[in-house]
């Protein structure tokens, strides 16, 4: 099976108001048609309440986790809601009181995970106590974290990993090292995979595209480069394909998205490729614990 472990859903395009189809451009309805066309049985979806200059200049999505959640009731076997949770374009922030609100979008919208999205600058929120309470919560409720964050982050977010050790926590597009233009910042690469040392620390292939200096340029060879580096360090259970759908619709197709590791992946180990494309999400989806240090 194919499952997506990153995509999105809004109910209007938040990135430009200029599009000539933005009740449609970015609706759940889009992504189930690629999902059909393409032969993915089940998808997360990454809430992003942006727009109207927030996130995007795009038209306004207040209730995106809302909007997801609906449709993940409808469709309980196909999308899964990871709700926006305090993320850099809101007002709230980490401000005081994260505990409180990640409890409160997880409950009202039965949501299976989170997203959490920082900005590129450490601002030391991860091992302060609200932040710690936020994780400890997370925990608690059984969720997924899935976080967007740059490699500044990880070293803290290694001693939350090891502090919350039952809880899954996905990495956004190979956490996006800074690339000077020839390559991947070496550093950056290695903060990427020490995090492996982690086991409840897990990567979303993704973002061939924006981890390329040339993001056009099909299959993206500097990208390859640092996703076989994150395949050795992190083995085949901890990574998870996806598609980035439908923000990534003006550099990369759907189809594109699946072919870049499927196609141009060739030392990927056909158990390992299958793993990576779906049985990991599928796995992880239906029991959201990690148990005996390894994703099941």
């Amino acid at each position: 099976m194919i499952a997506d472990s990153h995509c999105h859903a809004w109910r209007r395009w938040p990135y430009d108001k200029a599009v000539p189809d933005p009740d449609h451009r970015g609706s759940i309805e889009a992504l189930l048609y690629e999902m059909d066309t393409h032969g993915v049985s089940r998808a997360s979806v990454v809430c992003a309440r942006i727009g109207d200059g927030a996130g995007g200049d795009g038209f306004g999505n207040e209730d995106n986790n809302e909007y997801v959640a609906n449709f993940a009731r409808k469709h309980p076997d196909r999308i899964t809601a990871w709700v926006d949770a305090d993320c850099v374009w809101r007002k709230d922030h980490h401000a005081p009181g994260a505990a409180a609100r990640l409890r409160k979008e997880i409950s009202e919208n039965d949501a299976r995970g989170f997203t959490h999205y920082v900005g590129g600058e450490n601002d030391g929120w991860m091992l302060s106590d609200e932040g710690r309470e936020f994780f400890a919560t997370a925990s608690e409720l059984k969720v997924v974290a899935s976080m967007a964050i740059s490699p500044a982050w990880l070293p803290d977010l290694q001693i939350i990993a090891a502090e919350n050790p039952t809880l899954p926590i996905l990495l956004h597009h190979m956490a996006m090292p800074e690339n000077t233009g020839s390559g991947h910042n070496p550093i950056a690469v290695q903060k990427i995979l020490d995090a492996a040392k982690q086991p409840n620390i897990g990567v979303k292939i993704s973002g061939f595209n924006y981890n390329n200096s040339k993001k056009f340029d099909f299959p993206y060879s500097q990208s390859q480069v640092l996703f076989k580096a994150i395949y050795e360090a992190y083995g085949p259970r901890r990574l998870f394909w996806a598609s980035d759908f439908p923000a990534s619709r003006d550099m990369l197709t759907y189809t594109q998205a699946i072919e870049v590791v499927r196609t141009h992946c060739q030392y990927l180990h056909e158990d390992d490729l299958a793993r990576l494309l779906g049985d990991n999400l599928n796995d992880l989806l239906n029991n959201p614990v990690l148990t005996n240090k390894q994703f099941h």
